[in-house]
C-alpha cells in the first residue's frame, strides 16, 4: 500500500479515533494522525507474517487450522488488537461490499469448508490457485470494518505456503499489483468463483528472495 500525498498530516476522524483502544489513546495521543496508525499497523504484520510463516515452516500451524473462520477472526485480532477495539468482531452494519452482516459467519464456515473439501479431494487447484481462492472468497464476504485486505492478503500468503511441497522451493505472492485490474479480477471471480484468472494475475515471488 502506498499513501497519498498530505497523507501524514490527516488527522483520524472523530468515529474512527472512537475506536481506538485505550493504549493507543495512550500512545498516539488526543489528535492521532492517520499516517502514524498506519505504520504502526504496518508494524505489526510484519512482526505477525513472519511469525505464522515460521510456525507454518516448523509445521506447528497446518492448512487445516488455516482454513477455518475462528482462525481468521483470531488473525485480525493479532493484526489490529492492540490499536482498535473492532479487531477481531465481525462487522455488524452493512456496507457497500461483503455479504449481510446476518451471514458472514455461515458464509464463511461453508466457504471454506468447500475450499478445503475441494484441495483435499481433488486436483484441480494448485497451491497457487488456493491461496487465492481463499483470498478472493474472504475478500468477497469482507468480515470486518476494516483490515479485510492485509488480512486476507496475509491469510493467502499462509495458505500458498502451508499448501506447497515441503522439498520444493517455497514462494510467496508479490502483492505490489495494478490496484485497478486487481479488483476488476475480483469481481469476475464474484460472478464465476474461478481464482485462476487472478492466480495468473498475482505474481509470485521466491519466498526467501522478498
Amino acid at each position: 500500500m502506498t499513501v497519498d500525498p498530505g497523507y501524514g498530516e490527516t488527522p483520524l476522524e472523530p468515529d474512527e479515533a472512537d475506536a481506538l483502544t485505550p493504549r493507543a489513546r495512550e500512545v498516539f495521543g488526543v489528535h492521532p494522525k492517520k499516517i502514524d496508525l498506519y505504520e504502526a499497523e504496518q508494524a505489526v504484520n510484519d512482526e505477525v507474517s513472519i511469525a505464522l510463516l515460521e510456525d507454518i515452516a516448523e509445521g506447528k500451524l497446518v492448512l487445516e487450522e488455516l482454513l477455518t473462520d475462528a482462525f481468521l477472526r483470531d488473525l485480525h485480532q493479532q493484526l489490529y488488537g492492540d490499536l482498535w477495539i473492532w479487531a477481531g468482531r465481525y462487522r455488524t452494519r452493512d456496507q457497500n461490499i461483503g455479504v449481510d452482516p446476518a451471514y458472514i459467519g455461515v458464509e464463511l464456515q461453508e466457504s471454506l469448508g468447500t475450499i478445503r473439501y475441494r484441495w483435499e479431494h481433488t486436483d484441480d487447484w494448485s497451491p497457487r490457485e488456493l491461496g487465492i481462492a481463499v483470498h478472493a472468497e474472504t475478500v468477497r464476504i469482507h468480515s470486518f470494518v476494516d483490515g479485510n485486505g492485509r488480512t486476507t492478503r496475509l491469510l493467502a500468503d499462509l495458505v500458498f505456503l502451508a499448501a506447497q511441497d515441503a522439498e520444493a522451493v517455497a514462494e510467496s505472492y508479490d502483492w505490489a499489483i495494478d490496484k485497478r485490474q486487481y479488483i476488476a479480477l475480483l469481481r469476475e471471480y464474484d460472478i464465476t468463483r474461478d481464482p485462476r484468472p487472478l492466480a495468473e494475475f498475482i505474481p509470485v515471488q521466491r519466498l526467501n528472495d522478498e
